[in-house]
């Protein structure tokens, strides 16, 4: 199931962004890798790095606007 965002998650992305662009992403990346019970499970002990490589690897710019649309 696609992660598909709702017009509260465009405002909580759009109000972090501001403050965190990477923080933003990294939340957007979380949603998109959830199950239907909200959880992110990644296999291995090294969590953090593995989210790292994630967010490379989704993200051309980890730190540009990810949402579609402009952002204001």
């Amino acid at each position: 199931m696609a992660f598909t965002p709702n017009r509260r998650f465009r405002r909580d992305y759009k109000r972090i962004f501001k403050r965190n662009p990477e923080a933003a992403n990294l939340l957007l990346l979380l949603c998109e890798l959830a199950d239907e019970n909200g959880q992110v499970s990644l296999a291995g002990p090294d969590a953090e790095g593995q989210l790292a490589l994630l967010m490379n690897a989704r993200f051309e710019d980890p730190g540009a606007w990810q949402l579609g649309g402009r952002h204001e």
